[in-house]
């Protein structure tokens, strides 16, 4: 049996590690979300990383181009944690926005980073607050409301 290393991204490395996801950002909030993740390298240099590191291998897409079926800040996303297998709906959302009572969560926070990017049907590991490391699959994502 060989032990893998865990990755700055929270995966292990190796051949057994899973590949991650395709994600695609709205080209307009890259710059905002680079300057969360510049600022979060003091606090929590963990989150700081792996946003980067999303934002790095993010594919950039114009806002009117960016898919319905995509998170992206605003976007109300149901997920399934496959650990448990219980589903969970939230808002991604900036920091300043965020309110746990009334589900939005934060780009950086350790389970935002993970979802903002992803389409239906996508799955990734991404590690909680108490340190473990827990899969979950996108099931279901509206959009943000514009208006």
């Amino acid at each position: 049996m060989t032990l893998s290393t865990p990755q700055p991204n929270g995966l292990p490395s190796g051949r057994s590690s899973p590949r991650l996801p395709k994600i695609h950002l709205d080209k307009s909030h890259v710059g905002r979300l680079e300057a969360l993740a510049s600022a979060m390298m003091r606090r929590a240099p963990e989150i700081g990383e792996r946003l980067m590191d999303e934002i790095a291998r993010a594919k950039l897409v114009a806002p009117e181009k960016l898919r319905a079926d995509i998170v992206t800040i605003g976007s109300k996303v149901t997920y399934r944690d496959l650990g448990t297998d219980r589903l969970v709906t939230v808002a991604v959302v900036y920091p300043e926005d965020a309110d746990i009572d009334r589900q939005r969560i934060s780009v950086v926070t350790p389970i935002g980073v993970a979802l903002v990017g992803l389409s239906v049907g996508a799955k990734i590991s991404w590690i909680a607050r108490d340190a473990e490391t827990r899969q979950l699959e996108v099931v279901s994502v509206a959009p943000p409301v514009t208006g």
